[in-house]
């Protein structure tokens, strides 16, 4: 595909501008003495181009997006009408207070919902995505043990986690001590017993865990935990597995973030920005960061003038954008719609994973999952076939490949979450097409290490390209 620069010829034109009727205010010597080197194409060709570009792109509108444990379910387009209202659109962070009482009502509500659903005693909205909820957290449980007086510098992390938890425990100043999975797939109850210690400040805990399974002693974690005067914190990037089935803080949990560039539909990823709220008790609440919206009879209001608080943690009041979304989602789901949500999603995942489980290895979990699932391509090596291999062919039967190689105790791990949002005909299509790949397998394995062949751009050299990041726009 040409470049907007190979297109260019000099003369084209893509505007009729009025001029502007300001020449001669900018001073000589601040103007530009070489024309800028833009290129020259009609309005035509540009339209073109960039709508070329476009449909290169693989997104949630084009196709199913199974990336397991990112939750990239369609996002309703009446969420982005009404987060772009104009009132909503145009909003100032610097509005008076009484100019912007609907969306203040908006995020009290919010965080109302996510209180609730979380079984929480307070929220903060300001984080801006999972991994920045982390390290506010981790900030405001360094900041209460040292309020107390204890030296805590270590935090349990999982070795199922997900990478942002020890990253996040590591920013936050914490040794970062991980616990080994049983052989279910489990956190090891043993090895949390013999590392829960006086110095231990936090387990961080995904549950259903990246393997897409239910932590089922988390009543006897959640109980070596608090023995030891720890805190129990929910990495939430999973709740879509019992949104509105189960509650968190029900569970022993004193702390979580939330997703909603996950489970409450706002885009994911490069469609951003996202949202991580964060949930707490009682015991931490004093230490959410700055502001909250608070509320006095019928008026909302900011309150900056919290004592224990760790402070600003993001500019103005986060990404209301994403809050809009969010809320626009509960609103038109209500509690049932979010109970149906987390059983379709389960249901789905328990589905693909009966269709598969036959030709695909199944190191953890066997026969029941949460709202994901782990294959391991591993008895696939013996063919000269790996994970890779597997998902450039995907690419080539037209569908986004799962996420890969993660979680790390799985060898050549495949990791599939389809959502609720995908029909029975999308998953039967994706699951016959990793049948039939598995079938190529033993068939013509040399296939797939060509593939992907009906991509814009083919296989690349990956270590090529993570050791020579340069990129030649044009000469």
């Amino acid at each position: 595909m040409e470049l907007i620069f190979e297109l260019s010829g000099r003369g084209k034109r893509g505007d009729t501008l009025p001029e502007s009727g300001i020449e001669g205010v900018i001073p000589t010597k601040f103007l530009r003495k070489d024309p800028l080197e833009f290129p020259e194409v009609s309005e035509p060709e540009v339209a073109r181009h960039y709508i070329r570009l476009s449909s290169l792109n693989y997104h949630i509108d084009s196709g199913f997006y199974p990336l397991g444990s990112c939750t990239m379910k369609y996002n309703p387009k009446i969420n982005e009408r009404i987060a772009s209202l104009e009132g909503f659109r145009e909003i100032h962070p610097f509005e008076p207070i009484g100019m912007c009482q609907g969306a203040l009502q908006i995020m009290y509500e919010l965080g109302e919902y996510l209180r609730e659903i979380g079984g929480m005693d307070a929220i903060s909205l300001l984080p801006s995505a999972g991994a920045h909820g982390e390290v506010v957290s981790l900030l405001m449980i360094k900041k209460y043990f040292k309020d107390r007086g204890e030296k805590r510098g270590k935090v349990l992390v999982p070795d199922s986690s997900h990478g942002t938890n020890p990253a996040s425990s590591a920013l936050a100043g914490f040794e970062v001590v991980p616990v080994p999975s049983d052989e279910r797939g489990l956190i090891s109850i043993d090895a949390l017993k013999r590392l829960m210690s006086g110095d231990v400040a936090c387990l961080m805990l995904t549950c259903p865990n990246t393997l897409g399974l239910f932590e089922r002693e988390i009543e006897r974690i959640e109980s070596i935990v608090h023995k030891n005067g720890g805190v129990l914190y929910l990495d939430g990037a999973n709740l879509n597995a019992f949104l509105g089935v189960a509650r968190p803080g029900d569970m022993g949990f004193d702390m979580l973030h939330f997703n909603l560039h996950k489970t409450f539909s706002t885009p994911h990823g490069s469609g951003g920005p996202g949202g991580g709220g964060i949930g707490v008790k009682n015991f931490m609440k004093p230490l959410l960061p700055i502001p909250r919206v608070e509320k006095i009879g019928d008026r909302f209001f900011l309150n900056e003038k919290m004592d224990a608080s760790i402070g600003r943690i993001h500019s103005f009041c986060s990404n209301f954008g994403v809050m809009v979304k969010a809320w626009v989602y509960m609103k038109i789901l209500g509690g049932n719609g979010l109970r149906k949500v987390a059983r379709g999603a389960v249901l789905n995942a328990n589905y693909l994973l009966s269709r598969l489980e036959k030709h695909y290895e199944i190191p953890y979990g066997k026969g029941r999952c949460m709202h994901e699932f782990v294959l391991s391509c591993e008895p696939l090596r013996k063919y000269g076939v790996r994970a890779l291999d597997v998902a450039k062919k995907l690419l080539d039967m037209g569908f986004h490949p799962p996420t890969i190689y993660f979680p790390l105790i799985v060898k050549e791990a495949f990791m599939i979450e389809p959502t609720e949002t995908e029909s029975k005909n999308t998953l039967d299509e994706f699951a016959d097409a990793m049948i039939e790949i598995r079938r190529e397998v033993e068939e013509s394995p040399d296939v797939l290490h060509d593939a992907p062949k009906k991509t814009p751009v083919g296989r690349l050299n990956e270590v090529k390209a993570a050791r020579e990041l340069k990129v030649n726009w044009y000469d």
